[in-house]
């Protein structure tokens, strides 16, 4: 019988990644989600039977229990940019991915990867980044042995970075951005996911790597770059960090009121990270330590932001017909 994942968040933007290799790996594949009907899109990635989306709560010890009986490893991939109800930042990035741990060594797996991301501290003023931080923790208490990536801003077609940026570029000449002298060093998420592909099989040993991308840049040089693959000429401008966290607090607050109606554009705690640089640190390991060529930008970008030119998948045909006239 060949080998089972349950992947926790395996219909998110990371995990389908990493579901989708395992199922090519020939692992058949557990995708533990909140709601499995939304989930069907991964069914596809094997064979028929192969890749199965079942229900979860990752706050409870039963549900998180149950979707690991029989597997031979399991990943974590759920995370919030901003707590909403019950899914606070405590409970899905601190207190979730201990539970996966302490229940996998309960069940005598012994393989575990853990997304995680750069930036995660215990002593940093955000909750967002503390909270990854004891995520980790808690995680290697009770598996030692366990794999923690810590990735860089995550681009890809379905992300909520470029994507987010690249469809408010349509809104008007300015594209305002927080903290636009802040470095970041973007990581395609199929080499994220062959990353956690390599922890769940066993061909990299345990232990916390920071993933990056090939290039390092400002907030303010990955807006312009993303401007010219979509042909738009735009603004950039920056929001001083005391302005953007006025706007934080009273978003959260907007938000808080209206019990999550009116959520949030930006939060103060998103604020906090802004502030902060998103790279590898020196001598961290990283996709080096695993064989990895990190994937370009440039390499990338172009096939899921053709959407936001103005002539949408016309705007080659369109230049080529330009030059005929000439």
């Amino acid at each position: 019988m060949s080998r089972l994942v349950t992947i926790y968040g395996g219909s998110g933007f990371v995990g389908r990644y990493i579901a989708r290799r395992m199922a090519k790996e020939g692992w058949r594949v557990r995708v533990a989600v909140r709601r499995p009907n939304e989930a069907i899109f991964v069914k596809p990635y094997g064979v028929v039977g192969q890749v199965e989306p079942v229900f979860c709560n990752i706050r409870d010890d039963a549900s998180v229990a149950s979707v690991m009986q029989g597997a031979d490893a399991v990943v974590n991939c759920v995370g919030i940019l901003a707590p909403s109800g019950r899914n606070t930042f405590d409970a899905v990035q601190a207190e979730a991915p201990e539970r996966i741990a302490r229940l996998a060594a309960q069940h005598g797996i012994t393989r575990m990867v853990q997304i995680s991301a750069i930036g995660a501290d215990a002593a940093s003023n955000s909750v967002y980044s503390r909270t990854k931080a004891a995520g980790e923790e808690g995680v290697l208490r009770y598996m030692p042995g366990a794999m923690i990536l810590r990735p860089s801003i995550v681009f890809g077609s379905e992300d909520q970075f470029f994507n987010r940026f690249a469809a408010m570029s349509r809104l008007g000449p300015i594209l305002p951005v927080v903290g636009a002298e802040t470095r970041f060093q973007p990581v395609y998420v199929d080499d994220v996911a062959q990353a956690a592909v390599m922890g769940i099989t066993g061909a990299a040993e345990g232990g916390i790597y920071e993933l990056g991308g090939p290039d390092v840049n400002t907030f303010r040089e990955l807006m312009q770059e993303m401007l010219v693959v979509i042909h738009r000429r735009r603004a950039i401008v920056n929001i001083p960090f005391w302005a953007a966290s006025v706007m934080g607090f009273v978003s959260d607050i907007v938000s808080k009121l209206s019990l999550g109606l009116i959520p949030a554009q930006v939060t103060l705690d998103q604020v906090r990270n802004l502030a902060r640089d998103n790279v590898v640190a020196d001598g961290a390991k990283g996709f080096e330590a695993l064989g990895i060529h990190p994937t370009a930008l440039e390499a990338v970008l172009p096939e899921y932001l053709w959407r936001f030119r103005p002539s949408g998948q016309y705007a080659e045909i369109k230049k080529s017909a330009k030059n005929l006239r000439t």
